[in-house]
Parts: C-alpha cells; structure tokens; sequence
C-alpha cells in the first residue's frame, strides 16, 4: 500500500507544486487536520465524505487492501483564478487486489489548499471501474434489477 500512495502522492506534489509545504511527502501529510475528502460519485457502501486526516488516512488503508495501483498518468493541471483552487485530470492504472481485474481509472480532482495543506479534495471518478475491479465483471444484465425513480 505504501508504494500505491506514494506514487500518487508523488503525482499530487507535481501536480500542486508550491501550493504544497515541501515536508509533506505523503498525501496524509499534505491533508490539513481538518481537511476534508468528497467522492461525488461513490457506490453503495463506500464513503462519499471524509473529515480529518486520521479518517482519511485510515480509508486510504482500506482501499490498498482493495485496489493495488501499478503506476499513476501525469497530471493535467487547470488553475483557476483562486490561487487556492486547483483542478488536475489524471489517470490511474491497477487491478483489484482480490479479483485480478483491471482498474484502469481517470479522475478529476478539485483541490483547495491553504497554508500549504490540502483542506478541501473532491474527487470524481467512474464507480462501475471500481466496482468491477473489487467484485469482477459482472453480467450487463446484472443492473436490470435496478429500480430507477422515473417521478
């Protein structure tokens, strides 16, 4: 799990550049104490908020034992006119620790720091990448049973 955060912590760092202190390595460190972890688009099951870097570093945890990450795209970055917000494009690429399926994954991250931490990350993501690495291909009729609120 180490080697997964670090190559994405190494990717956000270059990615983020100077709005970073320099003495946060890994991405827990770069998370302000009370930094705050959204995922839009989470399945069941899954968080869709964190707050804290102990909460979020625990999660991290939780996912290295779900998806291990072989290697991390470079980062496209778009900056904004708030010098505290940041959007980076990036690719990640692994496979599920326990099915063996591929986890070819792109994100965008909307990232606002302050005083050289990260206080706000939200991440978005296709959730059926995830679901598919952790619980393996599913049938496409699977999401027939699927209720959906047409009202």
């Amino acid at each position: 799990m180490t080697e997964n955060i670090q190559s994405f912590s190494s990717m956000l760092c270059d990615a983020l550049g100077a709005r970073i202190d320099l003495d946060a390595t890994g991405f827990a460190e770069m998370m302000a104490d009370d930094g705050v972890m959204e995922f839009p688009y989470a399945p069941a099951g899954m968080p869709a908020r964190l707050e804290g870097r102990a909460a979020i570093a625990a999660h991290l945890e939780r996912i290295g034992g779900m998806i291990a990450f072989d290697r991390m795209g470079t980062a496209v970055v778009h900056p904004s006119t708030d010098p505290n917000l940041v959007v980076i494009e990036f690719e990640g690429f692994g496979r599920g620790v326990a099915t063996g399926e591929p986890y070819n994954q792109r994100y965008i991250s909307v990232i606002r720091t302050v005083g050289g931490r990260i206080t706000q990350y939200r991440d978005y993501w296709n959730p059926l990448v995830v679901l598919r690495a952790v619980k393996g291909s599913a049938p496409v009729d699977a999401f027939a049973t699927v209720e959906v609120d047409h009202g």
